[in-house]
């Protein structure tokens, strides 16, 4: 439950440097930056991160202990210190998928822990079900599926009843006329060939997704919006992979969950995530029997609140 007393730092682990970082080339046209943290000997485990086009994140580290873990992360392509930056071309779930598999095998792992959160728990579980001799368990937080209902709900209405506020300079961006379809018009921009209107709707795109990434809105997380690389990558991506319905069949992953029976999964789910609602975490636990489901009752989206963020320290420590 809520303690007002108890910090982020109160739950993490302290922070870390990497002891290895690297480039990898997995195309002609993309190669994708990574680093390993913690202990070199110790459990591999791979951190998928958001967005999509979020990129990996020092704080990552700091979810696990480092004296027993073996903390990989990288930036999915296009975005974080990955190149070429914001690019399109060759950047799908499946490609996405196969990076994630030649890193395990350009590192000689043989199977490893999945974790990821939002977008990464989409395409954890996408890598899970393509490899899944290769995923020890799943540590999965704020489910993401990419269905219609749920694209639907956060850039459309749904989300938007609850923060009007918030919803409404991200819709009033687009000139009335388009605005039935705000994902379609906001590609439009995102993928203009003038930087200035690019620019201008990355910005719109990611102030309305951090203004509702957590229970109580955070000024830092609105900063990252006027970051403007982090800004275009990270709207430019994502608005491309939800265009596209994530290059996937609608309800791929539900449709797939047999392959990942076997797997043991952990859920952890903010009650009041708007972003990716609880319905989704809700199915998905109830389609996997072999998985646990922690609804946690104090917040929203975000791997940074404080509660979420135990929950998810505490199913890491379970693991060791």
């Amino acid at each position: 439950m809520f303690d007002s007393t108890t910090t982020l730092e109160d739950v993490l682990y302290p922070p870390i440097d990497p002891y290895e970082s690297g480039r990898l080339e997995v195309t002609s046209l993309h190669t994708i930056a990574w680093e390993k943290s913690g202990n070199p000997d110790g459990i591999p485990v791979i951190v998928i991160h958001g967005g999509p086009g979020g990129g990996g994140q020092p704080a990552y580290r700091q979810y696990f202990d480092p004296s027993a873990y073996n903390i990989i992360q990288f930036d999915q392509r296009g975005c974080g210190a990955s190149t070429p930056h914001a690019e399109l071309q060759d950047n799908t779930t499946q490609a996405l998928v196969d990076d994630i598999e030649t890193l395990r095998t350009a590192f000689g792992i043989e199977r490893w822990h999945v974790f990821g959160g939002s977008w990464g728990s989409t395409l954890s579980l996408v890598y899970a079900q393509t490899y899944p001799n290769r995923a020890i368990s799943l540590i999965l937080r704020g489910i993401f599926m990419c269905r219609k209902s749920e694209l639907h709900w956060f850039y459309q209405d749904g989300a938007s009843h609850i923060f009007p506020d918030a919803f409404e300079p991200y819709r009033e961006h687009i000139p009335i006329d388009e605005q039935s379809d705000l994902i379609k018009a906001y590609y439009h921009r995102l993928t203009s060939n003038d930087i200035e209107v690019r620019r201008a709707a990355a910005q719109q795109w990611t102030r309305w997704e951090m203004a509702t990434s957590r229970l109580f809105p955070d000024p830092s997380y609105l900063e990252k919006a006027e970051d403007l690389d982090f800004a275009v990558a990270f709207a430019r991506i994502e608005c491309h992979y939800f265009t596209n319905a994530i290059f996937l069949d609608e309800a791929h992953i539900l449709n797939n969950v047999e392959s990942i029976q076997h797997i043991p999964a952990v859920i952890v789910q903010g009650r009041y995530d708007v972003v990716c609602p609880t319905r989704s975490a809700w199915e998905l636990h109830k389609a996997l029997p072999n998985s646990r489901l922690t609804i946690v009752p104090d917040s929203g989206h975000s791997m940074g609140e404080v509660s979420i963020a135990r929950e998810l320290v505490a199913a890491t420590n379970a693991l060791r």
